[in-house]
């Protein structure tokens, strides 16, 4: 069965309390946090993780998620629009592409031990889900 990203829109309020609020976005075994940053009309990703999973916690911007199940062309594409505030969980095994419609920030909590280049691209088979832009 084809894996399929799960967005979470209301992160779950723990406290809410006259000096500010105490939002939980995610709990599980993440190793790194990433702060990415994308221009408008420009694509990320296209790729998928053999082994890693991440959540993303969009704190500004928009983009729309295609995803398709990893190696197989004729999978449907799925496109889910993701907008500030929202969380997107992609397993491993998910091929994934972010269109930025806005200049957009995510914060990328990833279960990968260790984010230098070397391991992440050991870790990663780029592909073409969504044609990139500039």
């Amino acid at each position: 069965m084809a894996q399929t990203p799960e967005t979470v829109t209301n992160p779950f309020l723990v406290v809410d309390r006259p000096r500010g609020i105490i939002e939980k976005l995610a709990e599980g075994d993440f190793k790194t946090i990433l702060r990415i940053t994308s221009k408008a009309d420009t694509v990320g990703a296209n790729h998928y993780h053999k082994t890693d999973t991440h959540i993303c916690y969009l704190s500004k911007g928009k983009y729309e998620y295609y995803t398709r199940a990893a190696g197989d062309p004729s999978a449907p594409i799925e496109k889910i629009l993701i907008t500030q505030g929202q969380l997107v969980y992609t397993p491993s095994m998910l091929e994934h592409a972010m269109h930025f419609l806005e200049d957009s920030e995510l914060y990328c909590f990833s279960t990968a031990p260790q984010r230098d280049q070397a391991a992440y691209e050991a870790d990663t088979v780029r592909v073409e889900l969504y044609p990139p832009r500039q």
